[in-house]
């Protein structure tokens, strides 16, 4: 299809195929690429914010728990504000009333917990295994689906470290007894120092991961298409000037000289002559083209004079040639000898007398 176009259209459809081709590549390059950074983003908020809960959960154990534990002592009800894990996911909340965190979700999944409502799930029990049988994955991040939702979500596990916190989960026998009697002492019991005992885990909607990814995706593309799309009006615009019009001229001028209609005034052709101005290879072939033109202008006139002489003396050794044939017909010989005789019975008359 491309051969039976014109060159101006065939560059344009070859131009067009480029940008077309460019976007696709680079677009799946560019989701890619973005896809990534936006998790990347994402995965470096929730460890900003994984580090500030151990933050507050560091707080709590050393300077909130030892202030609280005489109240907590004589209390019939266990004060849950003593315990890392309720500040962390307290202040946790509050971080969520900012429109940037709305839809981050904290949850410290337990494998043992004292409040059900900390027990891990089959993925985050998963989760946690795997960070016990590899002391140097210090964090996982991925994507599951939770009730129907698809989410991002960033792991880290979560160890005792600290001896204060055995005294509530080593034995129920010397747990505080309000601990016991608000909570049971079938969770949340029995931990070692240095134990993995959970895994921080912090969840974004996917949708969320997504469509940051796709507003960057689509504002790049954008700027991309419009840079592209510039670059190939801009390209058309010189092929079209800087080739195809020359290449137009001179095929024009081509077509004359086949036919032979080259006249005077071509050969002053202002168009030629800019072509032929120029320094490229275009001015090069147009300067070529000029010289050939002026030679074979200059032998066509000189072949056409020689060819007027010829005709001339053609013309002429024809008529001579028809002369001679007449004269030596035997009806002119005939005519030529009564011719003479008639000359010579009058020469004799006027003798006679």
């Amino acid at each position: 299809m491309l051969r039976t176009m014109n060159l101006s259209t065939r560059f344009t459809v070859l131009l067009l195929s480029v940008l077309v081709a460019g976007v696709i590549v680079s677009g799946v390059i560019l989701w890619g690429v973005l896809e990534a950074r936006a998790e990347a983003d994402v995965t470096e908020k929730g460890l900003i914010l994984t580090e500030t809960m151990n933050a507050v959960r560091s707080y709590t154990s050393n300077n909130v728990s030892p202030q609280l534990q005489r109240e907590l002592a004589a209390s019939e009800v266990f004060i849950a504000e003593t315990v890392p894990a309720f500040s962390a996911r307290e202040v946790f909340e509050n971080f969520r009333a900012d429109e940037e965190y709305a839809n981050f979700f904290y949850k410290e999944a337990t494998l043992n917990p004292v409040n059900p409502r900390s027990g891990a799930d089959g993925f985050e029990a998963e989760l946690v295994e795997q960070m016990r049988n590899d002391p140097n994955l210090t964090e996982v991040s991925g994507f599951r689906e939770r009730e129907g939702a698809q989410l991002f979500f960033i792991a880290r596990p979560l160890s005792i470290n600290d001896e204060s916190c055995l005294a509530c989960h080593s034995d129920p026998a010397i747990a505080p007894a309000n601990l016991v009697a608000t909570y049971g002492d079938d969770g949340g019991f029995g931990w070692e120092l240095d134990e993995i005992v959970a895994a921080q885990v912090i969840y974004v909607p996917a949708e969320d991961v997504f469509n940051a990814a796709l507003r960057s995706f689509f504002l790049l593309i954008v700027i991309f298409v419009a840079i592209i799309a510039a670059a190939v009006v801009a390209i058309n615009f010189l092929i079209r000037r800087d080739v195809v019009q020359p290449v137009g001229v001179m095929g024009g001028f081509a077509q004359k000289l086949g036919e032979d209609e080259i006249a005077a005034e071509d050969l002053e052709s202002t168009s030629l002559a800019g072509l032929a101005g120029r320094q490229d290879e275009l001015g090069v072939m147009a300067q070529a083209f000029q010289r050939m033109m002026k030679e074979v202008y200059t032998r066509t006139q000189a072949l056409k004079k020689q060819l007027e002489s010829l005709r001339i003396e053609i013309d002429a050794f024809q008529r001579d040639a028809q002369v001679q044939e007449v004269t030596d017909s035997e009806f002119f010989q005939d005519l030529k000898s009564k011719a003479q005789d008639l000359r010579k019975d009058d020469e004799d008359e006027n003798d006679d007398e």
